[in-house]
């Protein structure tokens, strides 16, 4: 998923008072007789806020004119929603309709303030059955209604420069590990590097933590939810990921202050010869590139073909629409749902952003099968995991994504990075997680 950051603030997630509300009025969620506005907070999917509002309010305009109900559009900088959605839960001053990192569903749906989509409520907007499987599984805890419907499919994919690869001799990209260390090695030569990161940014620190933990067979939490932060999978794999920098020197040491979007710009200008992440073209052509410049592949697994186990190679990422459990206009904030889940509107909205539909039926468009989505897309059927689906999955972002960023500190100013000082690092990650 595009994420945040995770600031100090998350800790309280799991206190979300259940008395938000949308449109500024607590009603108890009934409807309202004459729905006029719904106040909807989109998250900056685009690589800017004004590409947001270009491509979302022509859309907004549609459903007024279908339905009589005005969307007031607000586009959130990742850096703030989290924190903006906590203060929502606890003022009632939000909006009715909200954009959710879909690896926040289990934690804010622990806190009782987002809208339950029982079997029902999903009827309202043509059934469960008309959204990836994949996608499901990342709207809240299993064996709960979900908190959420998917909007927005992302997953993660290698980026390589072309130009960069034919000039150090690389035919192909990796398909493991092994590779790529060989790989970047040839290429980080001449003050440009092989693969770039985002060491400050703790969200994408989870990411790859969490993808290499599975192919080291290892979960960051066990069944019953508690975390499991120093098994020998979860410290191998922190490890695997730091050594690019620390070890294998493939990752300039800048990249340990780097936070969100910075690993695409050195991309972009040709200063790193690959780079993981999650839909990049449009933010790739924002900053000058030609889709001809770069290719894309499946992110490396230790056998060299993804798939489940020790070959999953992405979380699953994305968005979700959430309504508030409180607000003033639960009607209106349900045909604001369909209309956005719409085949056409998925359709539309998906190839805007070079995501992959959740829903089934818009992935037939001509669109989603170019190579990058068509990467994107098999990537999400047939290896991609979600994140732990627990209540305390927003502190396990900060604790672990914070381990991970002081690790990168330590490689970036030559300190050992050993099996020991990440085991320690992440002990004390998991002895900051709450109790019980």
């Amino acid at each position: 998923m595009r994420r945040l950051r995770a600031a100090a603030a998350v800790t309280a997630v799991t206190a979300l008072a259940a008395t938000a509300c949308g449109g500024g009025t607590a009603t108890g969620g009934g409807s309202n007789d004459s729905p006029k506005t719904l106040t909807y907070w989109a998250s900056n999917q685009g690589p800017n806020i004004e590409a947001d509002k270009k491509i979302l309010t022509p859309r907004l305009e549609k459903f007024e004119e279908r339905t009589g109900i005005k969307v007031k559009l607000e586009v959130i900088p990742w850096s703030d929603l989290l924190n903006r959605i906590l203060a929502a839960t606890t003022s009632g001053q939000g909006p009715d309709v909200l954009n959710i990192g879909n690896t926040w569903s289990s934690s804010l749906q622990a806190g009782g303030a987002l809208l339950p989509w029982d079997a029902k409520r999903f009827g309202q907007i043509g059934g469960k059955d008309r959204f990836l499987s994949a996608a499901l599984g990342s709207t809240g805890a299993q064996g709960k209604d979900p908190a959420a419907v998917p909007l927005y499919s992302l997953a993660y994919a290698l980026y390589y420069n072309k130009k960069m690869f034919k000039d150090a001799g690389v035919e192909k990209p990796p398909a493991t590990w092994e590779q790529l260390v060989t790989d970047g090695k040839k290429l980080s030569k001449g003050g440009k590097w092989a693969l770039g990161a985002e060491g400050s940014n703790l969200v994408n620190n989870i990411h790859q933590a969490h993808v290499l933990g599975k192919q080291h067979g290892a979960d960051f939490f066990d069944a019953a939810g508690k975390p499991t932060f120093t098994s020998a999978g979860a410290v191998a794999a922190v490890k695997q990921y730091v050594d690019f920098m620390a070890k294998d020197e493939i990752i300039a040491p800048g990249n340990a202050e780097y936070a969100r979007n910075q690993s695409l710009q050195d991309f972009a200008k040709g200063k790193t010869a690959m780079v993981l992440w999650q839909a990049a073209a449009t933010t790739f052509e924002a900053h000058g590139m030609k889709p001809a410049d770069w290719g894309v592949a499946p992110v490396p697994v230790p056998s060299g073909t993804p798939g489940t186990g020790k070959q999953v190679n992405s979380m699953v990422a994305g968005i979700n629409l959430a309504v508030f459990k409180n607000t003033d206009n639960l009607d209106g904030a349900v045909k604001f749902v369909k209309f956005m889940t719409s085949d056409a509107e998925q359709t539309g909205l998906n190839k805007a952003y070079g995501s992959i539909p959740p829903v089934k039926a818009a992935q037939s468009d001509p669109a989603f099968a170019r190579p990058e989505t068509a990467v994107l897309r098999d990537t999400l059927a047939t290896s991609a995991a979600p994140l732990p689906q627990v209540p305390n999955e927003s502190q396990f972002e900060t604790t672990v994504g914070t381990a991970i960023k002081e690790l990168f500190a330590d490689a970036a100013e030559g300190r050992p990075v050993t099996t020991g000082s990440v085991k320690s690092a992440l002990t004390k990650a998991q002895q900051q997680m709450p109790k019980g």
